[in-house]
């Protein structure tokens, strides 16, 4: 009991702060965007682009810090977004298929960010500088009022264009030849949704760093698919475990002083495997009782 108390007396501490809340709402909000955009990455094959996309965000990040510029999203967000289209682009290419094109992009882009990062040091310390772009802050006294209002916005435009275009989004994740016989746009939309999957990167690159952006999306959106099969069910499914483990992570994080990021992964891993647990008991109950 009185180990409990201790946690909530810390908990209700640090909540003073204004940082420490800034912290938690950026991270509930870039866990249900992410989660909203990973079930329709996830089913059309293309969760990877979160993948190479961070790669291109922390290459750009390097270039930043290069030519000096002072608020690094001016050269971060417009090189994130332009590569979103180049890969979708690429991706459409017979001659370079989507995962060579992403595998290409990403590579690329984390390799000239290390060199630049080497060639023009922002710091004495690279390793530091290296390890917080790639994985997060170990701090989460990061953000400012502005990214808090920047994220607030970002969430309730991919909230938005989600619910304006839900069935035209969930056309052309299932069959998106038939989509277009139909007189949907696809190519529109899968721009659409590359461009905002850009954006959320961009943003998530503070809280959980450029390698671990990708897990945001994928974890949460595998986890609802092994309990519930209709795609509403896991759209819902998937951003209530996204919110709920990025919440934990954050808390956790507080408490016993890990990197946000991590601490926010390994809560994504452990539902995963306990999703898969119950659908694989499930399974064996639902095949028990038909023999």
């Amino acid at each position: 009991m009185s180990d409990t108390m201790n946690v909530w007396e810390t908990l209700v501490y640090y909540f003073q702060f204004p940082l420490v809340r800034y912290a938690l709402i950026v991270g509930l909000l870039i866990a249900l965007c992410s989660s909203l955009l990973g079930v329709t990455l996830v089913l059309k094959r293309f969760s990877f682009i979160g993948d190479g996309l961070s790669h291109v965000a922390f290459g750009a990040m390097a270039v930043a810090g290069v030519l000096g510029v002072t608020n690094n999203m001016t050269v971060v967000l417009p090189l994130t977004v332009l590569s979103a289209v180049l890969l979708l682009r690429t991706g459409q290419n017979t001659k370079i298929k989507g995962d060579a094109a992403i595998a290409m992009i990403s590579v690329g882009a984390l390799a000239i960010g290390y060199l630049l990062m080497n060639l023009f040091p922002r710091s004495s310390n690279i390793s530091t500088d290296v390890c917080t772009t790639l994985f997060g802050s170990t701090s989460i006294l990061t953000l400012t009022i502005q990214d808090v209002w920047l994220c607030v916005i970002m969430a309730l435009i991919v909230i938005a264009v989600f619910l304006l275009f839900y069935h035209k989004i969930f056309a052309i994740t299932f069959d998106e030849n038939f989509a277009s016989a139909t007189g949907v746009k696809s190519n529109a939309y899968n721009l659409l949704i590359a461009v905002i999957t850009a954006l959320i990167i961009v943003l998530a690159m503070n809280l959980v760093g450029s390698l671990l952006i990708s897990a945001l999306i994928i974890f949460p959106a595998l986890s609802a698919m092994r309990v519930f099969k209709s795609f509403r069910s896991v759209i819902i499914c998937s951003a209530v475990i996204s919110v709920i483990c990025a919440g934990a992570g954050i808390l956790l994080s507080i408490l016993y002083g890990t990197p946000v990021g991590s601490t926010i992964v390994a809560a994504d891993i452990l539902v995963f495997f306990i999703f898969c647990l119950y659908s694989f008991f499930i399974s064996k109950f639902a095949g028990r009782k038909e023999a």
